[in-house]
């Protein structure tokens, strides 16, 4: 996208600043996010959200904007300079909603970008591993007491595996010989997991898992940690809205303890890494052990085993319905993501015996 149009766009925000400067951040599959270099003393993040795929944007700004301004209040002793150094903040439109929506019916938000810090791809040390871990135990103590009815369903059935499943049966109805054909040894595991795959929903369902406010995208990229390697926050929040603790502990194990990225195609290089998962493991609950239940504790090696299998299903019903949902840089890409999270649950279940 050209310096024009962003311009453009930056300008329909009360950010009091000039654009100087843009470049395009690439960690996730669904939205566009630029950073944005300014004359003033902040630098921004202008994000594009897909409206294809979140179907109430103004919902989801409201949830990502009520969620920070929570966690905003638990730190009343901070300047606004140092809470803008420590939790997400949001910049009004000028025309004072938090999002512009465009003549072409695309929506923007703005944040302030936190300064120093950096995100990880892929986990190389126990210390961030650890960080990571107390990072999402402080999110989701820090929104343990929000009400989590006050926000909206951003995807329905995100994490319900039934649902998940109907989805995939649908994909196979209507896939290609040639892909069906491609995909046939993976198609086999995911019959065979089926009942396994459905304990967190239905211990969910029976009240047995309390429902909170969660993040719902913990990938290890969606963790800000400083040039020292220690947490600030969690970012990314456009998935923020009402589930269960194991639905982010599972999808931060998924990437934190993945030893290759999550489409690498050499499968040899696809392990599950046991220390970073004790690690992750231990800074989680050194914020969360005395807020969670028996049950909650019991679960979270399933946790992890479930949300690794969520996201092979999705990507590969995606690969069956020829690619409709995430951005792929060939043919085969979301095949080559499938394989490889299934590859991660076969070397999970060894390493944890599940």
């Amino acid at each position: 996208m050209n310096a024009e149009i962003l311009t453009s766009i930056f300008n329909k925000f009360d950010h009091q600043s000039n654009y100087v400067s843009h470049s395009e951040l690439n960690s996730g599959h669904i939205n566009d996010t630029f950073l944005i270099k300014s004359d003033g003393n902040k630098d921004y993040i202008l994000q594009r959200i897909n409206h294809a795929i979140f179907k109430d944007v103004p919902g989801l700004v409201n949830n990502k904007v009520l969620t920070s301004n929570h966690i905003r209040s638990k730190y009343p002793n901070l300047s606004h300079k140092e809470l803008n150094k420590t939790v997400l903040s949001f910049v009004k439109a000028k025309n004072t909603d938090f999002y512009y929506h465009n003549e072409n019916g695309d929506f923007w938000n703005v944040m302030i970008f936190i300064e120093d810090s950096i995100t990880y791809e892929i986990v190389k040390e126990e210390e961030i591993a650890y960080e990571g871990g107390k990072l999402l135990g402080d999110f989701l103590n820090l929104t343990s007491d929000f009400d989590s009815s006050k926000l909206i369903d951003v995807i329905p059935n995100f994490h319900d595996m039934s649902f998940r499943y109907k989805q995939y049966a649908s994909s196979i109805q209507s896939a290609s010989k040639a892909r069906l054909t491609k995909a046939a040894k993976y198609i086999k595991i995911v019959v065979a997991l089926k009942n396994e795959m459905h304990i967190l929903q239905e211990l969910k369902e029976a009240g047995e898992i309390p429902v909170r406010v969660t993040h719902n995208d913990t990938k290890i990229s969606n963790s800000l940690f400083d040039k020292d390697n220690k947490g600030i926050c969690m970012i990314d929040t456009d998935t923020v809205m009402p589930g269960i603790i194991h639905y982010d502990f599972g999808d931060a194990i998924r990437t934190i303890c993945n030893t290759a990225a999550e489409d690498e195609k050499e499968l040899s290089k696809v392990e599950f890494n046991l220390e970073y998962y004790k690690a992750y493991e231990k800074g989680f609950l050194e914020k969360t052990k005395d807020s969670l239940s028996e049950t909650e504790l019991k679960h979270l090696p399933l946790a992890a085993k479930t949300m690794i299998f969520i996201m092979a299903i999705r990507f590969l019903t995606d690969y069956l319905n020829n690619d409709v949902y995430y951005k792929t840089n060939y043919e085969e890409h979301n095949l080559d993501r499938a394989k490889n999270q299934f590859k991660l649950i076969e070397s999970f279940s060894e390493k944890l015996s599940i």
